[in-house]
């Protein structure tokens, strides 16, 4: 039986007398929904190996989790990470938003965009200059990141980053797939690729079961409901509407929340571009139309109408039936990704009210006029 602590790479104890099987449970890192990291133990060493959730034949990743004084043997196409590591640099909030969750921000020495940043503590550390701003996507700085010089940087490596530019400073980038992930709770459960990394495996462990449960317990709560009304997505930019395909976690979101998206057929997990005609074709008669935006002021339906007349003509802007979340409001992107329970209590609420009745709206809201 081998065993490790919160720090992950110090010694691991092979006595089966002394340890308990709760105590392996809440230091051992066990992917249960996440399909994008596994974790393996081996002696004092942990092999985490990530891969792409979407596409299997995509690129794989490889590393190995040791203390600072290991003298072991490495495996070949493994890169060598000391953990517990001490600081990071984020690339998204949603990388971000683990940190946060395990109470852990002073770990997070560099972030990108500041945009939509709400918590306090990450503030505070950017006008101390403990935290850096690095830059933004495709023009990272270099000299920063090298003045920095965090023990690792996390990368959406499939995205439109420009990494190539900052491959040379010699930090070990580590993917961060959980924006791959096909459900909420796998999302979630790359809380516990940060908690391994930084010496909170219990603390990360434990925060996912909290979430797991609740989720769980909600999604329950509408198994079986006789209506599931209908729920389209996203808007039109620029020409095109832009919304996620049938197979993405918001549309399961929906489904668990007692609703079916209006794209429910469709095989792709990711982003989808729509001309307006398929959407009206498919989603006139929705029962709601979900947007989530940043907008100056009060966001109601004349504003939607005067951002495209051809709005009105769909049933959800008729009967008042647009959930709403406005980023300006809510720590929407440094929270959510780590609280899909709390956003199945904002859908459920809105199509099954009856079922939670006294429900108070924390990322979504329907919009009263």
């Amino acid at each position: 039986m081998i065993v490790t602590g919160c720090g992950g790479g110090h010694s691991a104890s092979n006595s089966t007398e002394s340890t308990s099987i709760v105590e392996d449970s809440l230091n051992m890192i066990r992917p249960t929904y996440a399909q994008g990291f596994k974790v393996s133990y081996r002696g004092d060493a942990i092999l985490l190996d990530i891969n792409d959730p979407e596409n299997n034949e995509a690129e794989k990743f490889h590393f190995v989790l040791t203390g600072k004084d290991y003298e072991g043997d490495l495996p070949e196409g493994y890169t060598r990470i000391n953990i517990p590591i001490e600081s990071a640099i984020c690339m998204t909030s949603l990388q971000l938003s683990n940190f946060l969750k395990l109470d852990i921000p002073e770990k997070v020495v560099g972030i990108t965009s500041t945009r939509h940043l709400h918590n306090e503590k990450m503030n505070e550390q950017l006008k101390a200059g403990t935290t850096h701003k690095i830059g933004i996507e495709g023009n990272f700085d270099n000299e920063v990141i090298m003045a920095i010089n965090p023990d690792v940087i996390f990368i959406s490596p499939f995205k439109r980053g420009g990494y190539d530019a900052i491959r040379n400073v010699d930090i070990p980038m580590i993917p961060h797939l959980g924006y791959k992930e096909l459900s909420p709770l796998g999302q979630a459960e790359w809380i516990k690729v940060i908690g391994l990394l930084t010496g909170k495996t219990v603390e990360a462990n434990q925060q996912f079961a909290g979430i797991e449960k609740r989720y769980n317990d909600l999604k329950a709560m509408v198994d079986t409901v006789a209506h599931r009304p209908t729920v389209f997505s996203g808007e039109m930019r620029g020409g095109n509407w832009y919304a996620v395909g049938g197979k993405s976690f918001l549309a399961q979101l929906f489904r668990d929340a007692g609703g079916d998206y209006f794209l429910k057929d469709n095989n792709e997990s990711g982003g989808v571009t729509l001309d307006y005609e398929t959407v009206y074709t498919n989603a006139a008669h929705a029962d709601y139309w979900r947007i989530v935006n940043s907008f100056d002021g009060e966001y109601n339906y004349n504003v939607l109408k005067e951002q495209d007349n051809r709005y009105t003509d769909f049933d959800a802007w008729k009967n008042q039936g647009v959930i709403y979340c406005n980023m300006k409001e809510v720590p929407f992107y440094e929270r959510m990704p780590v609280e899909p329970e709390v956003v199945l209590s904002d859908f459920i609420h809105v199509f099954h009210p009856d079922i939670l009745p006294d429900h108070k709206p924390s990322y979504y809201h329907l919009l009263k006029k």
